[in-house]
């Protein structure tokens, strides 16, 4: 769980840097990775669900 908590992290980051490339710089290419960095995040959030559910009923 550690892992995948570390993961959200860097995919959070990734977005917050790639989105902000976008809205202040203007960057078409930085629009795309922060598009692809939140659809990633997204996965990694449901997942993190998921296991959280499970670690919770022990």
């Amino acid at each position: 769980m550690k892992a995948l908590v570390e993961r959200i992290n860097a995919n959070i980051e990734a977005f917050k840097a790639n989105a902000e490339a976008q809205v202040v710089k203007g960057n078409k290419a930085a629009g795309a990775r922060a598009r692809k960095a939140a659809l990633e995040l997204m996965k990694d959030l449901k997942e993190f669900r998921k296991v959280s559910v499970v670690e919770a009923k022990k």
